[in-house]
């Protein structure tokens, strides 16, 4: 039962990371990247193929956010910034860019899968039985992302000025803050986060060009569940659609656990329209 409830809270903090990513575009840019699956996917991509090359993991675990931060720093200028203001756009551009980059990875990679290797793989005895010490690992990497994702947010003079953007863009750059170059930043940030996420997920599953779906979807559930103005809707989202999904899939099964959290996803998105954060509309 132990065990269980670790492996449920390694997936919700997996999660919380990826949608963490999401929600910070969307938060201040107000862009649906529907490529952030893909993101998430070259991140896993990067660190497969530098231990492929003969590089470590840790070399691997640094070079994919990097990496990613400057794909999506590309992304922005030669994609986003175009429709910036033209919401449905966004997801339409966003969306045949992800399928452009899955059939990159198609055609360079070819469509099977592949492995990683992690950086130990012992065991830590946890009341007498023995947990895999890499997805100890994974969870206090997010954890130490997560928190210093907020920090950041909250704690430092970028997150200051990010904060005022979000609240009134226009007004923000009145009082002379440079949105465009918050914009490009912001979006890096975010593909960064999908590309650490991707590459520290690698060695706990197959790695190939369909993966980025399986976190997308319920990064996307956490953050409408949660509330998409608030990080800690994030947090609070991807507990509840993750611990859902562990639970009901360990009672049942995957499939019935899926019908669980959408049907969840669709009660919350009614009776909270802004999230459970946000709390109900006002009427």
């Amino acid at each position: 039962m132990l065990f269980a409830a670790l492996d449920g809270l390694n997936y919700v903090l997996v999660i919380a990371l990826v949608a963490m990513g999401l929600v910070v575009v969307f938060g201040l840019m107000n862009v649906i990247n529907m490529a952030h699956g893909e993101l998430f996917l070259l991140g896993a991509y990067t660190l497969s193929i530098t231990e492929m090359l003969g590089g470590s993991f840790w070399l691997g675990l640094i070079l994919a956010p990097l990496l990613l931060a400057v794909v999506g720093l590309a992304i922005e200028e030669l994609v986003v910034r175009h429709v910036y203001h033209r919401f449905l756009d966004t997801i339409l551009a966003t969306w045949g860019l992800s399928i452009a980059i899955k059939q990159a990875v198609v055609l360079a990679f070819g469509p099977q899968s592949r492995t990683a290797s992690p950086p130990f793989d012992f065991a830590v005895e946890i009341f007498g039985a023995p947990y895999p010490a890499y997805r100890l690992f994974v969870m206090a990497v997010s954890v130490a992302v997560i928190a210093g994702t907020f920090l950041l947010f909250f704690r430092t003079r970028f997150g200051l000025t990010a904060r005022a953007v979000i609240a009134n863009r226009r007004m923000a750059s009145c009082l002379g803050i440079d949105t465009r170059r918050l914009d490009r930043l912001t979006f890096a940030f975010g593909a960064a986060l999908a590309g650490l996420a991707g590459a520290v997920m690698a060695p706990l599953m197959s790695v190939d060009p369909q993966m980025g779906l399986g976190f997308l979807v319920p990064a996307f559930l956490a953050i409408l569940v949660g509330g998409t103005g608030h990080l800690a809707g994030v947090l609070a989202g991807s507990v509840l659609v993750g611990g859902t999904d562990t639970v009901i899939a360990r009672l049942w099964s995957p499939v019935v656990a899926q019908i669980v959290v959408f049907t969840l996803a669709i009660v919350v998105i009614r009776l909270f329209p802004r999230g459970v954060v946000g709390g109900r509309e006002r009427r």
